[in-house]
């Protein structure tokens, strides 16, 4: 008796997001100055990555993987010094109550997020109000990936000498100060590096930190927070993206996110280009600035 041949059934097994990050950690350490081009093939699938973060995968990627390369490739698929800002907020942009109580605005999922975005910089930078209010450890430690250099802005000796990463040794820190503060990283671990930089008004200029930055070999930075020295980047020009983390979530009262000089029309208003995702409740909000 003669049987229909029967075709074997065509399995397609989407490109996953554990996969998706394992490829955009290499994209990380790849020479796209030399190399324009990035192929990879991981069980059957191959990514194709350019330069700029554009990207191709077969078979298809998930949703969650498509959104992984899509937020981050921008980011790691690059030459030059690049600047990444991240700012956690309520519907109505406020970071914190009057008070200063943060604990937490945003969902886990949002947490999470920001450890991606650690894990693929060299160095995270912080002021040195968000280092005393909040003791960040400014490591990765919810998924796998390198550890930044950490940077913390204290133009004028306030920080508190008890923090905890000045003591745990898990990454380098750069404790940036101005020439009249206090040296208190010499009462630090090895591992704490005291650079003296001028100041310009109140604050230090953010390209003479990216300068500083760039000439210890960290060209990717993320500034972490808070609000302040966020704004100062953005008002400066020098932040290329901004992910905004919005959650569903009304204080109607507290402590601003961002804070730029007054316009008088919104034709000076900023409209970066903008895309959106979902993480957990929130939104985040993948804004281009430059």
């Amino acid at each position: 008796m003669n049987f229909p041949h029967a075709e074997p059934a065509l399995t397609h097994t989407l490109l996953g997001p554990d996969t998706a990050w394992r490829r955009i950690l290499q994209a990380r350490d790849h020479d796209w100055q030399h190399t324009p081009l990035l192929e990879t093939t991981e069980d059957g699938c191959v990514l194709r990555i350019e330069r700029g973060g554009t990207w191709h995968a077969m078979p298809a990627a998930s949703t969650a993987a498509r959104e992984l390369f899509d937020l981050f490739l921008p980011l790691v698929a690059g030459t030059g010094v690049r600047t990444i800002g991240q700012l956690g907020q309520s519907l109505d942009g406020r970071i914190a109550t009057e008070t200063g109580h943060s604990h937490y605005i945003n969902d886990p999922e949002a947490l999470t997020h920001l450890h991606r975005l650690r894990a693929v910089v060299d160095a995270v930078l912080i002021g040195v109000g968000t280092a005393n209010a909040d003791n960040p450890l400014l490591t990765v430690r919810h998924v796998d990936g390198p550890q930044p250099r950490r940077v913390i802005l204290d133009p004028n000796g306030r920080i508190r000498p008890d923090l905890s990463l000045l003591h745990d040794g898990t990454a380098p820190v750069l404790l940036i100060q101005s020439p009249a503060s206090s040296h208190v990283a010499q009462a630090c671990a090895h591992h704490v590096e005291r650079i003296v930089l001028p100041l310009e008004g109140r604050g230090f200029s953010p390209t003479g930190i990216l300068d500083t930055l760039a000439a210890r070999g960290l060209h990717r930075i993320l500034v972490e927070g808070g609000g302040d020295t966020l704004s100062r980047f953005v008002q400066a020009g020098r932040l290329d993206r901004l992910h905004l983390l919005v959650a569903p979530l009304l204080i109607g009262s507290g402590r601003p996110g961002l804070c730029l000089p007054p316009i008088d029309t919104l034709d000076s208003a900023l409209r970066p280009v903008s895309r959106s995702y979902a993480c957990g409740r929130d939104t985040i909000f993948d804004l281009q600035l430059r």
